[in-house]
């Protein structure tokens, strides 16, 4: 990258040409290395096209959807160029409703996949932005099913039976699922390093909406950071693991949900799933760009009403 570089200083004071050991005070200052935007946008959206290319790559069913893209040149959200990236896959290898691979120059790069209802494979967000001198990170795998989570209490509990009735079990039957095929062990401990990794990474402060808290999955993950070097690599690293998780799960046969009633459940699920997270990412947008705020969400978003195989054609 194109860096503004700071060099830890060390400045010696001494009365004269020869200084005895410890006879010397001094004071130093390091200030960490800077990304410009450009080049941290630039970064996170090259290594993002290379892994829709090694998505595309696995999923041979995965089609481009010109008429809902954006070339280079064509549109520009805030100002400044934009470009997105949508495709379906309808077969069940790989079963995928809308991806979405969106770049705003020295602004946002965010990949967005919900999944067709072919499978229980979470739906994946992975995105990033400039928001004045931070850098924003937020990644979910998005569950399938309902499990209550925006109702965990600050303990990590969940209601239960005396105040859910039976549903209580349902949800927990739910969570527990979840947990048990992606969830795992694994993908807890690379998430949990990754938050490590970052520099003065702290939890986004923005309150959530109510939708955004039924969206939500329960290993939701939204940062804000200094915009540095080393927390853009490690964005950047982050993001790439997250796509090669969901292209396991994605093109694991185990996922595949049986034909007919697990089918028709999903879809109906999902249809209604979409559209909260069309209605969570608009305040999220138009923060962010102001007008063109629902412009963006909209496309982001792609078809709401096309969820069993991704139509939009």
């Amino acid at each position: 990258f194109t860096m503004r570089l700071f060099i830890a200083l060390s400045v010696i004071a001494c009365g004269n040409a020869f200084v005895a050991p410890g006879s010397f005070s001094h004071t130093s200052r390091v200030v960490l290395l800077e990304a410009t935007a450009d080049d941290a946008i630039a970064a996170l959206a090259s290594s993002q096209a290379a892994s829709v290319d090694k998505i595309a790559a696995a999923i041979p069913d995965l089609e481009s959807k010109p008429d809902l893209s954006w070339v280079a040149g064509s549109v520009a959200i805030g100002g400044s160029p934009a470009t997105l990236d949508g495709r379906e896959a309808p077969g069940s290898a790989g079963n995928v409703a809308w991806l979405s691979s969106l770049s705003v120059q020295s602004k946002l790069s965010a990949l967005t996949i919900f999944n067709g209802p072919l499978t229980d494979v979470p739906h994946l967000l992975s995105r990033s932005a400039v928001v004045g001198d931070s850098l924003t990170f937020t990644l979910d795998f998005r569950a399938r099913a309902y499990g209550a989570y925006e109702m965990k209490d600050a303990e990590g509990n969940y209601p239960g039976p005396e105040t859910l009735g039976r549903q209580a079990f349902e949800y927990s039957g739910a969570r527990r699922e979840f947990e048990t095929k992606f969830g795992t062990e694994e993908v807890v401990a690379f998430l949990q390093s990754t938050r490590a990794a970052f520099e003065g990474a702290v939890d986004s402060q923005t309150a959530p909406t109510e939708l955004d808290l039924l969206t939500r999955g329960p290993l939701y993950m939204d940062l804000t950071m200094p915009l540095t070097d080393g927390n853009v690599a490690n964005i950047v690293a982050a993001r790439e693991k997250a796509a090669d998780y969901w292209l396991g799960w994605a093109l694991d046969g185990q996922h595949a949900h049986k034909p007919g009633a697990p089918v028709n459940t999903q879809y109906v699920y999902d249809t209604k799933y979409k559209q909260n997270c069309y209605g969570a990412l608009l305040p999220v947008y138009s923060d962010m760009f102001g007008a063109d705020g629902p412009t963006l969400t909209a496309a982001d978003s792609g078809p709401l009403d096309e969820g069993y195989v991704g139509g939009g054609s």
